[in-house]
């Protein structure tokens, strides 16, 4: 992947979601997802794993 898990929260997210079985990085659903996480104070490792589950909601 392209760009680092830290990051994607901070990305402008398109302006609607594909809905594909796998989203992509810059899906809006994603980066709110990985927002909220980072929010309750999720890294490293987790911050990973969160990014693979909200890509594959």
């Amino acid at each position: 992947m392209g760009i680092k898990v830290e990051k994607v929260s901070t990305l402008k997210p398109k302006k609607k979601c594909c809905r594909k079985k796998t989203r992509c990085v810059k899906c809006p659903v994603v980066i709110m997802r990985m927002k909220k996480l980072e929010a309750a104070g999720v890294s490293g490792k987790d911050l990973k794993k969160g990014l693979k589950a909200a890509r594959a909601a």
